[in-house]
C-alpha cells in the first residue's frame, strides 16, 4: 500500500534517533531546563535572528497553539483565521475550550489578506462584540498555499495598523522556507511568536515556539504547566531539535519532501487530472470522480478533502522527507489505471 496520507506516520529520521540513543542514559535535570533544551534554543534564537525570544519546547501542534493563544489573550479577546485554518477545523475546539471565539474569514487559498483582516477587525467595534486581537496564520496553510516575504511583511504593516499581534503555526515551517523562499529570520522580523514545527519534518514528535515579543513572554512557563504542556522528560524535545537542526538538516528535509510534491504535481498534470489550488508545497489536492478515488484507496493511503458538486472528491497527497522516488512514480502508474479520471 503506497502511503501519501500525511508527514508524520513515520519515526525519525536516523540523525534524529542516533542522538536519542547515545543521549538514552544520560541525567540531566526534567521539564526543558536542561543543556540539550538550551543549547536547542540558542541555535533557534541564532537562525531567527531574535537574541532575546523566548523558546519553548512542546510536543504537538495543538497543544502548543492552545498553549500559546491561550497565555497571549484576556478573556474577552478574539483570534482572526482563515476558515480552513488548523485551529478552526482540526482541533476540536482547543481555542474555544480556552474562551477564545475565532473569527474565521473564507480564504478559498487558505490565505489571509491585509483586507480580510481589515474588514473583520471594522466588523467587531465597541464593547459588546470580542476584540479582534491575534492574527493566526499557518505556513504552509492547510491547503498547501504559502506566504513569501512580501506577504508577511504585509500583514505585519496591518497588524501593526490594527494593533494586532501576528502568530504563525509553524507546523510545516521547513515546506514554506524552502517553497516561498524565506528564512527562519523573516518569521523574526514579522512575527510576534511562531512555531517551528518538528513532528512533520523528521522529528518523533515536537514543537518549537519562538516568543519574539517581549510583552508576551512573562510567565509563559505557567500557562504551559497549567495546559499540561511541559513534558517532565524535556530532553527528549531538545534533544531531537538539536539534531535536526545541525548543518541545515531541517531545511535538506523540507525541500526535499517538496522537491517530490513538485514532481507528482508534473504527473497530475500531464495526466490531465486538476488541483484544487495550484502546487506549492508538500501537500496537494487533485480532483477526482469519486469512483476513481474509491478505486485508489484499494492501492494508496490518503485523505479525503471534501466531497464537490457533480460527483468528484478533492483528496489530499502529502509526500514527506521519507517519501521514496518509486513511491512516486508507482502513485502516479496507479492513477494512469484510473477509470474517468
Amino acid at each position: 500500500m503506497l502511503n501519501f496520507r500525511n508527514d508524520y506516520s513515520a519515526g525519525a529520521h536516523p540523525a534524529v534517533l542516533e542522538a536519542l540513543c547515545r543521549t538514552n542514559l544520560e541525567l540531566t535535570p526534567g521539564y526543558g531546563l536542561d543543556p540539550y533544551c538550551e543549547q536547542a534554543a540558542e541555535t533557534v534564537r541564532g537562525l531567527c535572528g531574535c537574541p532575546e525570544a523566548a523558546v519553548h519546547f512542546l510536543v504537538g501542534g495543538t497543544q502548543a497553539n492552545k498553549a500559546a493563544i491561550g497565555a497571549f489573550l484576556r478573556p474577552y479577546e478574539a483570534v482572526i483565521a482563515a476558515s480552513t485554518a488548523h485551529i478552526c477545523a482540526h482541533e476540536t475546539g482547543a481555542i474555544e475550550h480556552n474562551g477564545h471565539k475565532i473569527i474565521h474569514l473564507p480564504a478559498p487559498d487558505g490565505k489571509l489578506t491585509p483586507e480580510l483582516i481589515r474588514s473583520a477587525a471594522a466588523a467587531h467595534t465597541g464593547e459588546h462584540t470580542v476584540l479582534p486581537r491575534l492574527v493566526y496564520i499557518s505556513n504552509t496553510t492547510e491547503l498547501g498555499t504559502v506566504y513569501g516575504r512580501g506577504e508577511l511583511r504585509s500583514l505585519r504593516a496591518v497588524c501593526d495598523e490594527l494593533e494586532l499581534l501576528l502568530y504563525c503555526d509553524g507546523a510545516r515551517l521547513g515546506s514554506a522556507m524552502d517553497a516561498g523562499h524565506t528564512v527562519f529570520s523573516d518569521y523574526g522580523e514579522t512575527c510576534d511568536a511562531f512555531t517551528v514545527g518538528g513532528t512533520k519534518n523528521g522529528l518523533l514528535f515536537g514543537e518549537a515556539l519562538v516568543i519574539v515579543s517581549p510583552a508576551l513572554r512573562h510567565g509563559f512557563r505557567h500557562c504551559m504547566k497549567q495546559q499540561g504542556a511541559i513534558l517532565a522528560k524535556g530532553r527528549l524535545l531538545g534533544v531531537q531539535f538539536s539534531a535536526v537542526l545541525k548543518d541545515g538538516l531541517y531545511l535538506t528535509l523540507a525541500a526535499r519532501a517538496n522537491a517530490l510534491a513538485r514532481r507528482l504535481a508534473q504527473g497530475l498534470e500531464e495526466l490531465g487530472i486538476p488541483l484544487l489550488v495550484p502546487a506549492a508545497s508538500n501537500q496537494l489536492f487533485p480532483i477526482l470522480p469519486a469512483a476513481a478515488a474509491a478505486e485508489l484507496e484499494k492501492h494508496a493511503a490518503f485523505e479525503i478533502q471534501e466531497q464537490l458538486e457533480g460527483d468528484r472528491v478533492c483528496i489530499r497527497f502529502v509526500t514527506a522527507w521519507n517519501t521514496a522516488d518509486q513511491d512516486v512514480a508507482d502513485l502516479l502508474a496507479v492513477l494512469k489505471t484510473l477509470p474517468e479520471r
